[in-house]
């Protein structure tokens, strides 16, 4: 065997070589297909490490889909030249390989050689094992095969027999189990070869077999065959230069991780057909993959599949009007995108969004009905409730003093069509007396449910001889006769009274009072209303709680009470009751029922925003209830359907109300509905309904009651999700809102018209068609197309705002620059106005001027976000510090001007101090170079958005002011919709199947993920963020009101749709908080400085960002290089890295680098690689938005494409091919379209320089007013500033870092947040200054405060302490020093607790307890 010039890196391509290996020569080189196993003789003259080839081993195993590979080494030197150590370690390793538990044995041998052909191994145990597992025979095989050398291989034993069995037993316990797998034997069925499309191959050979469900895939399989559409597709590159590519298929009934290594030509033909939401058949083996930990396919055969969409082939189209998306919180599973272009699929020519309680989906509807064509029709299901209190029903002419008979039954269930009479109990009250009794059990003729005998204590035996109804009723009518009736829950009892009366045909209509609603208009103060609760708020006894006759007594003795109240009332007659009592009607406790409220026209539109306004507003209890007067004001416009089960309609049906009540209902309603039987079987399975055929009779009727009140009947689908399987989604999530039933779900589908046709088969097929496909159509036909939301901008007005920005602007200009205003300066303004006036946004600017004119003038600075920067009349016009021009000189007192028009100098603040050459005045050093593009696009086409950063403490004013301005009820604050996110969803699914112990496979879990993601939890608002209503405009015009979460308690109201479907019709304006002007104005008042007069160009303020030397530390007292600790922008670990790698020296490498740092991939695995490896300069790298456009009209792209590609890159939405071979055109450089493509969020330069600005001047108070800064930092930042960790000295500092420190990623983010606290604060005792005692004397509530001797922590900085406890012990520390511990517990309201924590701190020293003075302090 000779060796071969092929070398490891020919047979292994891409993957890495040792240096030890990488010249080797190789003796053989086997490849078995079938087995895909491969085995490597090399031929070497050193001994190799056994280390080294099994790593080499593994990565090559990880580039190659080996199922085995060996790779083997022949020595060419004598056995006495290798390395010694290393010839027994590999040995060791090699006989553990061939014999497990072999190496355990030779641990702690001594290996030697006797002469040149003896071997003799001398072990501490184990010998006679290893003799018997023949190790030495295995031994002298392998030196035999690798040095071509015969020795004999001795063990010698020096250990004893006890350590030899403990040995022994220690060995065997760590043999690892060996499984052996074993595949089981499955028979597909096969296509016909003449029917093989040999087109639909992807990838490998056509797939003969039929795919089974991934469900029925087992790891047992030796292979497998399915079928399904791709999901979460997903490539990378390995050393090897092989490409791993993986995917997640599905089809619906489970779902299987699939991974692929190959090539990168055979990846770039596979990755155009295998695509998210492609839909494939695909052959692999199924294996256990270590990384995942779970069983994958391996996939060798792709073939394209055919997968079954449900269409509608009906002629005749249906339309759906009850459908709910996912704005129907936790309950709706699709979105309205996806389902209107279904319908719209489908052909069907109008569908309803009709979601719970809130239309929050009707913008994104409106955006999918303009790109289908389908018209849509806008609605809510909403909870209706009547307002009119009804305590009395049949309202009958009747004093407080005459008959009434209060009863109560107990039953077989709760439907008085299905379920029957066994108990009648009732007492007759005249003139506030109980004067007579009535109980008589009554045999139902059938067996008593155990949850009833449960309930009742009444069995079986206790009712078989009773009299059956038709012989009781006759007596208790005879009762009765003459009196009004009474009952807890009246309309229960009575129901069941009426339908026994219909059966046994006897006349019955009374007029009954329930005692229920008359507790809730009485009672108002008690929890609930239920007969127990309502008998112990009045002391009335309650025994037998469940029995008929004893329920009735007490309902007696309450309702004689509650006569005595309603006389006090006034009330002297049954007929007054209602209506005297309903002037303080409450219905937050009466029930709702489910309605359909569908817009007609513009005008309902507006009217049903008011009803959804007022619903959320002011009748929120739990869900947003429309009371039926909140209805009848807005009706107008609107058409109003009977909805589902819940509705008032059905719900009376199946309670068996009476027909006069029934049709009452029917009346109230525009149209009627109905729905599949499956919607409502839960009926059946409770009880309420006896059987399906019982459905079917509920529909009929229904239908029979439109035609009698000349109403048209609808069926509709009850849409909750679109597809039959996606019910899995809804049955999570109610899961894991503790609904019981989850498991079972209603078909709540959107149906095609055959599918609806063949639900509603039994009601014969011409009615069938008028329900399904004639009515739901006409009611179509009734709405008009809207849209929901304005196309038109309504921006606020403000009278002569453009001759105002025009006037502030140049007023500025003239100051700053002189008149005349400079040529360049005029036309930067002239180009400006001209967009901004011509687009209609000088009321913006105007708006936003005026807030931050009224900052100031209170004393706090506002600094700019986004790229209203980019604007020079911004600065003129006083909304941002940032001046937008190239860098240049200004003159103060003669205006001379000086561009720098060459050199590197971006930034006027970098530029070398100098004089005025005109009048020998110190030159202003200004402007950033931002073009004004950025912040309106060419030609205004951008909409603009202003961001501004207020204090913290002044944001509420700001809010307050902009009322002001504008009026109440025309400022609002902008909603959010809060969703499901991937991972709470991931959440629900895990529980969903842990509680079931249920095991699901990765890849079925990122499904269901995905299918709960998205759906609407709560609503919110944005942080700072206000929408503008004009004057003359109403808000409903645009959305509906809300308050955020429906938390009424804020004060704060918000528009209900998000803001994001607005804002292009609505101005809004972003008042944010933010902590950098309250820190700058704290300083302000500490040091008595103005900040705005801070120069730019402070060398010691600069040295901050590259060394420590102004701080007087060195960089291993505070373990940092940088001194930027507490310097907001640059004080996190990761940007004092940043500052680290860059070294920056100016005020324009500042600002780069706060853009890197903003960025989302555009420091990490981008810029910071370029850098470092020397491939561009800080400089050059692309670090925010501007640097894109600017950079490209360099390179000589056409400005308005190089503004699109910025807008692109820094929305993370890439390049196109055309865009790059534009860019490739223009020499633009590979490592510069390479980073375009990385990038998913840049800031713009405006936003970087106004941070900047701002975090300068802090560093500059750092440098120059040290305690002054700590103080601040530590009252504005430090939220977890504890004293006695951080308050006790250096030494106390570093050992609590020290503990965080050693917990690494194991630390929480308080603890983290924590020791950022005590960086700063070693820090500060590194520079000479320290914390004072806390006193309750001399500190404050929350404020660190200055003194010549150190810094006084406030009293909240003792933890136990709360900032309500300090803030009441310094009010009245104001009016009177306190004089004794009992003094500060009294008057400060301190708990016992408190006062111990403020003892234990030393805070209450020189205090007395007690001000009373005792017999020894008086001698």
């Amino acid at each position: 065997m000779s060796p071969s010039t092929v070398s490891l890196n020919e047979i292994f391509d891409g993957v890495f070589v040792p240096i030890q290996l990488k010249n080797l020569k190789i003796l053989k080189a086997d490849y078995d297909k079938d087995q895909k196993s491969a085995e490597i003789i090399l031929f070497s003259d050193k001994i190799i490490d056994y280390k080294i080839i099994e790593n080499y081993k593994n990565d090559v195993l990880s580039h190659f889909p080996f199922d085995k590979l060996n790779i083997k080494i022949k020595y060419d030197m004598e056995l006495a030249d290798a390395e010694q150590d290393v010839l027994f370690d590999n040995l060791t390793f090699y006989v553990n390989t061939l014999c497990p538990g072999a190496q355990q044995l030779l641990n702690g041998s001594k290996w030697h050689f006797e002469g040149a052909n003896n071997l003799e191994i001398d072990c501490k145990s184990g010998v006679t094992m290893l003799y018997k597992l023949k190790c030495d025979i295995l031994i002298k095989r392998l030196i035999a095969t690798q040095f071509s050398k015969n020795v004999d291989v001795a063990f010698n034993d020096l250990s004893n027999e006890e350590e030899y069995q403990k040995a022994r037993e220690e060995i065997i316990n760590s043999f690892e189990p060996i499984v052996v797998p074993v595949h089981e034997h499955f028979s597909y069925d096969y296509i016909p070869e003449e029917d093989a499309d040999k087109s639909q191959i992807i990838y490998g050979k056509f797939i003969f077999e039929k795919p089974i469900p991934i469900k029925d895939v087992k790891d047992t399989l030796e292979y497998a065959v399915i079928e399904g559409e791709v999901f979460d597709v997903d490539s990378r590159v390995l050393k090897s230069g092989k490409i791993l590519f993986s995917f997640c298929i599905t089809d619906l009934t489970s779902s299987y991780n699939v991974k692929m290594f190959m090539g990168e030509k055979r990846f770039n033909d596979l990755k155009e057909n295998v695509k998210n939401g492609a839909y494939v058949k695909l052959k692999g083996r199924i294996e256990f993959d270590d990384y995942m930990k779970e069983y994958v396919i391996f996939a060798k055969d792709i073939n394209r599949a055919e997968k079954e969409v449900r269409m509608d082939n009906s002629e005749e189209k249906r339309v759906e009007l009850h459908m709910h998306t996912k704005m129907s919180a936790m309950d709706g599973m699709t979105d309205v995108k996806t389902l209107v272009k279904t319908a719209a699929k489908w052909g069907h020519r109008a569908v309803a969004v009709t979601d719970h309680g809130n239309v929050q989906a009707f913008p994104d509807a409106a955006k999918a009905a303009k790109d289908t064509g389908i018209k849509v029709i806008y609605g809510v299901e909403c909870y209706l409730v009547s307002d009119e209190l009804q305590i009395v029903y049949n309202v009958c002419d009747k004093k407080l003093s005459d008959s009434f008979v209060v009863f109560d039954l107990e039953t077989t269930g709760l439907s008085p069509v299905n379920d029957t009479i066994i108990e009648i109990g009732a007492v007759k009250v005249v003139n506030g007396e109980i004067v007579d009794r009535f109980s008589e059990f009554v045999n139902p003729q059938r067996k008593i449910p155990q949850n009833i005998v449960e309930l009742t204590s009444i069995t079986d035996e206790m009712v078989e001889n009773a009299d059956t109804i038709d012989v009781v009723l006759p007596k208790f009518m005879d009762f009765i006769e003459g009196s009004a009736l009474v009952a807890h829950n009246a309309t229960f009892d009575v129901g069941f009274v009426t339908a026994a009366a219909q059966k046994l045909e006897i006349p019955f209509k009374a007029c009954f009072i329930d005692t229920v609603a008359m507790s809730r208009a009485l009672l108002t103060d008690i929890k609930n209303h239920k007969l127990n609760t309502v008998a112990a708020h009045l002391g009335i006894s309650l025994e037998n709680h469940h029995r008929a006759v004893d329920d009735a007594t007490a309902t007696g003795h309450i309702f004689v009470k509650f006569m005595s109240m309603l006389k006090e009332k006034g009330i002297e007659n049954v007929n007054q009751i209602n209506h005297d009592l309903s002037k303080n009607s409450v219905i937050k406790h009466k029930k709702t029922y489910h309605a359909i409220i569908l817009v007609k026209n513009q005008v309902g539109l507006k009217n049903l925003y008011h009803i959804i306004s007022k619903s959320h507003l002011e009748h929120f209890q739990g869900k947003p209830r429309v009371p039926k007067s909140l209805l009848a004001e807005y009706r107008e416009g609107l058409i109003l359907g009977s909805a589902c089960e819940a509705g008032e309609l059905y719900s009376a049906i199946v309670d068996g109300k009476t027909l006069a009540e029934v049709n009452e209902i029917v009346k109230y309603y525009d149209y009627l509905e109905i729905q599949p039987l499956g919607n409502n079987r839960f009926l059946v399975e409770k009880g309420r309904v006896p059987n399906e055929a019982a459905l079917k009779t509920i529909n009929k009727t229904i239908i029979d009651l439109g035609r009698k009140h000349n109403k048209i009947t609808v069926a509709t689908c009850d849409v909750h999700f679109l597809n039959p399987t996606d019910e899995v989604f809804r049955r999570i999530l109610m899961a894991g809102q503790g609904f019981e039933d989850a498991d079972n779900q209603a078909p709540l589908y959107l149906r095609t018209t055959e599918e609806m046709l063949e639900e509603f088969a039994y009601l014969g097929e011409t009615l069938a068609h008028e329900v399904v496909i004639e009515n739901p159509n006409k009611i179509a036909d009734m709405c008009d197309e809207i849209l929901p939301v304005p196309n038109e901008t309504a921006p606020p007005i403000i009278d002569g705002a453009d001759d105002e920005l025009r006037e502030k602007t140049l007023g500025k200009a003239h100051e700053l620059y002189g008149d005349p205003i400079p040529k360049v300066v005029q036309d930067r303004i002239d180009a400006e106005l001209s967009s901004i006036i011509d687009n209609g946004y000088a009321v913006l600017y105007i708006i936003a001027e005026r807030l931050v004119q009224k900052s100031l003038s209170d004393g706090y600075l506002v600094g700019s976000r986004g790229s209203v920067g980019s604007s020079f009349v911004a600065f003129l016009s006083g909304i941002t510090e940032v001046n937008s021009l190239p860098p240049h000189y200004r003159c103060p007192k003669c205006k001379h001007l000086e561009f720098i028009k060459e050199g590197k100098i971006s930034c006027g603040f970098d530029l070398p101090p100098k004089k005025c050459p005109e009048c020998g005045e110190d030159y202003i050093r200004d402007g950033h170079d931002i073009p004004f593009e950025t912040f309106l696009g060419f030609g205004g086409g951008k909409e603009p958005d202003i961001d501004l950063n207020f204090s913290g403490d002044y944001q509420p004013v700001a809010h307050k002011f902009t009322e002001e301005i504008f009026g109440e009820g025309h400022v609002f604050r902008a909603g959010t919709i809060g969703t499901i996110a991937e991972k709470t969803a991931y959440g629900f699914v895990k529980k969903y199947f842990e509680a079931r112990n249920i095991h699901v496979c990765g890849a079925e879990i990122n499904r269901l993920v995905q299918g709960c993601t998205g759906v609407k939890r709560t609503t919110g608002q944005h942080p700072g963020g206000v929408m503008i209503v004009p004057r003359n405009r109403d808000v409903h015009e645009f959305t509906p009101i809300q308050y955020p979460a429906d938390d009424k308690t804020g004060g704060v109201i918000t528009t209900h749709f998000d803001y994001h479907s607005i804002s292009g019709k609505l101005l809004k304006l972003d008042i944010l908080g933010h902590d950098d002007p309250t820190v700058i104005r704290m300083l302000e008042d500490l040091t008595k400085t103005n900040a705005r007069e801070i120069p730019f160009a402070d060398p010691e303020t600069m040295s901050l960002f590259h060394t420590t030397e102004a701080l007087g530390v060195t960089s291993e007292q505070i373990n940092s290089t940088v001194g930027t600790f507490a310097v907001p922008e640059f004080g996190t670990k990761f940007v004092r890295q940043m500052l680290v790698d860059t070294n920056p020296t100016t005020f324009a490498e500042l600002v780069r680098i706060s853009g890197l740092s903003h960025g989302t991939d555009v420091w990490l695995n981008n810029a910071q690689d370029l850098i470092v490896n020397g491939i561009a300069a800080l400089n050059e790298t692309i670090c925010t938005r501007d640097d894109i456009m600017l950079g490209l009209i360099d390179f000589g792209v056409e400005p308005s494409l190089s503004f699109r590609i910025m807008e692109s890159v820094r929305k993370g939405k890439g390049i196109t091919d055309e865009w790059e071979a534009e860019m490739r055109k223009n020499n633009v450089p590979d490592w510069y379209i390479d980073s375009c493509k990385k990038i998913k969020y840049m800031f713009p330069k405006a936003h970087a320089v106004a941070y900047v600005t701002m975090a300068y001047r802090i560093a500059w108070y750092k440098v120059h007013y040290p305690k002054e800064f700590y103080c601040t930092y530590f009252t504005v930042r430090a939220d977890d500033f504890d004293a006695a960790m951080m308050a006790q000295g250096r030494e106390t500092v570093l050992e609590n870092m020290k503990i965080i420190a050693e917990k690494g990623n194991e630390a929480t983010a308080k603890e983290k947040g924590v020791l950022t606290i005590l960086e700063v604060c070693n820090e500060m005792y590194c520079r000479g200054l320290k914390f004072l005692p806390i006193h309750i004397s001399t500190s404050e509530a929350f404020k660190f405060i200055p003194k010549e001797d150190g810094i006084v922590p406030p009293l909240n900085a003792i933890s136990g302490l709360g900032t309500n406890a300090a803030l009441s012990i310094v009010e009245e520390r104001k009016k009177e020093p306190f004089s004794c511990v009992d003094d500060l517990i009294e008057r400060a309201k301190v708990n016992k607790t408190v006062v111990e924590t403020m003892k234990k701190h030393g805070c209450l020293s020189g205090m007395r307890q007690s001000s009373q003075l005792s017999f020894f302090n008086m001698i």
